[in-house]
């Protein structure tokens, strides 16, 4: 079983809201870990490929996140090797 601390439950409730508007475009986000201040999420479906990815993590995923977690300083997309 996976544990989930309060700092990860409240960046999965984040991710939650922004879900709906990555959904819309036929893309995802998915919560991958965090550790140190760094918030590491993959980027799925359209948006995995998206020429517009890292914009999305830094203006949106990354400024709501930051804005809302204390605990959290950089967001970080884990592509697919």
């Amino acid at each position: 079983m996976i544990r989930v601390n309060k700092t990860d439950k409240k960046i999965i409730e984040i991710l939650e809201k922004i879900r709906p508007y990555l959904n819309n475009d036929g893309g995802d986000v998915e919560f991958v870990k965090f550790e140190d201040g760094i918030c590491y999420v993959k980027l799925k479906g359209a948006c995995a490929g998206c020429m517009f990815a890292d914009i999305t993590i830094q203006n949106t995923i990354e400024e709501m996140l930051v804005s809302e977690v204390p605990e959290v300083i950089k967001v970080i997309n884990v592509e697919e090797a």
